[in-house]
């Protein structure tokens, strides 16, 4: 009776609690990662397109936009995946499986993993879940498809990073979130 007398301050269990507040920083941490997203109406701006004059100015607009549009790229090549494992139900469940653990085990995670007192780093995880990712991938009989869609997917995106023109993006990388890893060069 030694709590006789004093006030709860929480009416739920510490458990819920924890798993409530690391889905609300998963969910804010996946909105920032969203929220580097660009407009696809500024990315598929058709006043924006015409062909690279050289091989320099190719390259240095495929660094630019890359760095400008990156997580619409990502989105863009997942679709593709996706679409192309619609027909095999199996495969795109371990799809969304492995996607699920990826985000659960490497870019949601904010503290670090502990296995028998020992912390595991990033490194590691990632080099088990791209072991774990090929493993399931040959299991499935999809993997000639996914490389494929991969490459179909690789391919759009540069011939998009190619032929968008740069002269309208933002470039300034204060004004980006630091997002233009490469010195905007037009």
């Amino acid at each position: 009776m030694t709590n006789y007398g004093t006030i709860p301050t929480s009416s739920t269990p510490a458990t819920t609690t924890s798993r409530t507040e690391y889905l609300t920083r998963a969910k804010e941490r996946f909105k920032e990662g969203l929220g580097t997203r660009r407009s696809w109406r500024e990315m598929f701006d058709f006043h924006a397109f015409k062909l690279p004059s050289s091989t320099d100015e190719a390259v240095s607009r495929i660094k630019t936009n890359f760095a400008y549009f990156q997580m619409n790229y990502a989105i863009g090549v997942l679709l593709v995946i996706f679409l192309s494992l619609i027909s095999q139900p199996i495969s795109l469940i371990v799809l969304v499986a492995i996607t699920a653990a990826w985000l659960y085990f490497y870019f949601l995670r904010d503290e670090p993993i502990v296995i028998f007192g020992r912390i595991i780093t990033d490194q590691n995880v990632m080099i088990g879940l791209s072991v774990i990712t090929i493993v399931l991938l040959l299991l499935t009989g999809a993997t000639t498809n996914i490389l494929s869609s991969l490459l179909v997917g690789v391919v759009v995106v540069l011939i998009h990073a190619a032929v968008r023109k740069t002269d309208d993006l933002c470039t300034d990388p204060e004004a980006s979130g630091g997002l233009l890893w490469p010195p905007a060069s037009r």
